[in-house]
């Protein structure tokens, strides 16, 4: 068994180099293709999206898709920095689903701006200080997000991109149990998402 575990770190060992030389070879390309465009654009959201779906498609496990999907987003990511920085603006504070959606879609290695509201996110794309903006503009229970809206029709501002986010939500307490939960504080449109389940399970509070 020791001596399988060892043959088996070392195959490891190799193809991880031959993957950091693989990805440094993508980086160079990319790198090349960037001076090649000269002004042109830095983020093609379609060329990506094309990447993503050739690379899903030829997948055949044992990682899932999402995990590929999220391990090549990341590569593109560090690549794309080479040619430039992408500057990106989303809705804050930190840890709200808009960054999250900046880091599912432009990967880790795009900082965002946080703005303290949607109108601001137009404001900074519009006034050319950010190349891009991240906002809400619908969720499958509460439908559309009237500001966003607004601001497409009111701004010269265009969609180049979509990013489909699972919401999670979680009831923190320090209550012992659920039942003895009497208030619960949140934000609208999170109380709107879960009022049901809270029906359901807290209808006490």
């Amino acid at each position: 068994m020791a001596d399988e575990l060892k043959q088996l770190r070392n195959r490891i060992d190799t193809l991880d180099q031959e993957i950091l030389k693989l990805v440094s070879e993508r980086a160079a390309a990319a790198h090349a293709i960037g001076k090649l465009k000269g002004d042109g654009p830095v983020y093609r959201p379609e060329r990506e999206a094309q990447v993503l779906r050739q690379i899903t498609g030829r997948n055949t496990g044992p990682l899932p898709d999402q995990a590929v999907t999220h391990l090549f987003s990341e590569i593109i990511s560090a690549c794309r920095a080479l040619e430039d920085a992408l500057s990106v603006a989303c809705l804050g504070p930190k840890g709200t689903f808009s960054e999250e959606a900046v880091v599912k879609h432009f990967g880790s290695q795009t900082p965002a701006t946080l703005c303290g509201s949607i109108d601001e996110v137009f404001r900074a794309v519009e006034a050319g200080s950010v190349g891009y903006g991240v906002v809400p503009v619908e969720n499958s229970t509460e439908g559309a997000v009237g500001r966003t809206l607004d601001n497409l029709l009111s701004t010269p501002l265009r969609i180049c991109g979509e990013v489909v986010l699972p919401v999670h939500q979680n009831l923190l307490s320090r209550a012992a149990t659920i039942a003895a939960v009497m208030r619960i504080y949140s934000h609208a449109q999170s109380l709107a998402q879960c009022s049901r389940w809270l029906n359901q399970n807290c209808p006490r509070a």
